[in-house]
C-alpha cells in the first residue's frame, strides 16, 4: 500500500498560558511511501517523528494536509477504518490473557461481513504467530514472557489482520542491546514476507540504516532528507544530517576554502576544486582518516583504544568544533601512543564541506 502525505502539519497550544503561539510538531510534511517498504522516520526526540505516525494512525488529527492510502483519502477516517496495524514501545498486551487470546483480541472485535468464525480467528492467530515464531508459548501469559517475546506478540497481534500499513513506534527501545539486535533483524525478515508497508520510528540511526529501505530524517518538524540509508549517509543535505548519522559521528572543524584547498587551520590538506574561496564546515568521517607519516594533516595525539579489528585515535586539533577527533584506522596500523602529534591524509570521499552560514552541503564543481 503506498501511502502519500500532503503538506501534512500539525500544531498543538502552547502550554505557556501567556503565549498564544502554537507549537508546530509537523510542518508542511510532503512525501510518498512506496508500496511494500520498510520506512524509517529517524530523528531525535521532540523531531516530530512520533506525531508523524499517529497523524498517518488517525490518532491524532492533522491542522492541515492530508493522508492517503493509495488512491484514498483517510484524513478524516478513524483509526479503526484505516486497516492499520500499530505496535508500540510498551507492547500494551493485556496481562490477564494468553499470548494467543492477546492475538486474536483484533479478531473478536470485527463485526458485520467482516466478522470471522473461532475457527478461522484461531487458524490466523496461529499464523501470526508462527511468523513472528512464537507458535509455542500461544498458552502463556505476557508475564511469563521475556521483553523479547512480548515484544513479537505485540508485532503478531498487529499483523493478525495482515493491516495495509504497518506502523510502528519505537517497538525496540526497552529492550538489551543483544534482543535490539535479534528483534529488527526478525522485523525486516517478518516486513519482507509479508510485503506490506512499515513505517518505523526510531532516534536509534544505526538501528533505522540496518533494516530500512529508506530512511526520512526530520528536525524541529521538518523534512531534512529522504533516500536510502548508504545514500543519506555519503550525501547527506545538510551538516545536521552529516552529524546525527554515523557511529563514531563525524568530525566538524572550521575551515576555508583558498585557491582550490581546503584549509584546517594553517594547512592545507585536501584539494577542493570548483568552490571559491569561503569559510565552510567540513566534516570527516572517522573512516575518512588514513595515517601517514608525512601527511597534511596533523592533530595532537592524546589516546589510542584498540577496538579488535580497528584502532581508534583520539586526537585533537584546534580547528575542530568538538573537544576530540575521532579517527577509525586498520587494526594492522601502528601508533605510537607516546608521540605528541599524529598526521593524516584524507580520503576525499569521506570529506563533507558545507556552508558555514546556513550550514547546507557544498558539492564541488
Amino acid at each position: 500500500m503506498e501511502v502519500t502525505l500532503q503538506n501534512l502539519t500539525k500544531k498543538f497550544p502552547s502550554r505557556d498560558r501567556k503565549k498564544r503561539e502554537e507549537v508546530t510538531a509537523v510542518s508542511d510534511f510532503t512525501f510518498k511511501i512506496p508500496d511494500g517498504k520498510l520506512i524509517a522516520l529517524l530523528g531525535p526526540s521532540g523531531c516530530g517523528k512520533s506525531t508523524t505516525l499517529n497523524l498517518i494512525s488517525g490518532l491524532q488529527k492533522p491542522t492541515s494536509g492530508k493522508i492517503f492510502f493509495g488512491e484514498d483519502d483517510v484524513t478524516g477516517l478513524p483509526p479503526e477504518k484505516r486497516g492499520i496495524g500499530l505496535v508500540f514501545q510498551n507492547y500494551a498486551l493485556y496481562p490477564h490473557l494468553t499470548v494467543q487470546q492477546n492475538i486474536m483480541f483484533p479478531l473478536e472485535n470485527l463485526k458485520g461481513k467482516e466478522k470471522l468464525t473461532r475457527e478461522k480467528m484461531l487458524e490466523k492467530a496461529q499464523a501470526a504467530a508462527k511468523l513472528v515464531q512464537i507458535d509455542e508459548l500461544m498458552e502463556r501469559k505476557p508475564g511469563e514472557l521475556s521483553g523479547g517475546q512480548q515484544q513479537r506478540v505485540a508485532i503478531a497481534r498487529a499483523l493478525v489482520k495482515m493491516p495495509r500499513v504497518l506502523l510502528m513506534d519505537e517497538p525496540l527501545s526497552n529492550l538489551d542491546a543483544r534482543l535490539r539486535l535479534q528483534t529488527r533483524e526478525e522485523i525486516r525478515r517478518i516486513q519482507r514476507e509479508t510485503g506490506i508497508t512499515t513505517i518505523f520510528v526510531t532516534h536509534d540511526q544505526e538501528e533505522a540504516m540496518s533494516i530500512s529501505d529508506m530512511i526520512v530524517v526530520m528536525k524541529e518538524g521538518v523534512l531534512q532528507q529522504i533516500g536510502r540509508p548508504q545514500e543519506v549517509y555519503d550525501s547527506p543535505a545538510n551538516l545536521f544530517v552529516a552529524k546525527f548519522l554515523g557511529t563514531p559521528p563525524i568530525n566538524v572543524f572550521r575551515g576555508q576554502v583558498r585557491d582550490g584547498w581546503l584549509y584546517l587551520g594553517t594547512e592545507a590538506v585536501l584539494e577542493a576544486k570548483g568552490i571559491g574561496n569561503r569559510e565552510v564546515y567540513a566534516g570527516i568521517r572517522p573512516e575518512g582518516f588514513r595515517l601517514q607519516k608525512d601527511g597534511p594533516f596533523g592533530c595532537a595525539l592524546r589516546g589510542v583504544e584498540v577496538m579488535g579489528r580497528d584502532v581508534s585515535v583520539i586526537c585533537q586539533s584546534e580547528a575542530s568544533l568538538d573537544p576530540q577527533i575521532r579517527a577509525i584506522i586498520d587494526s594492522e596500523s601502528t601508533v605510537d601512543p607516546q608521540a605528541p602529534v599524529v598526521r593524516f591524509g584524507l580520503n576525499p570521499r569521506k570529506v563533507l564541506l558545507f556552508d558555514r552560514e546556513t550550514e547546507e552541503r557544498i558539492l564541488e564543481g
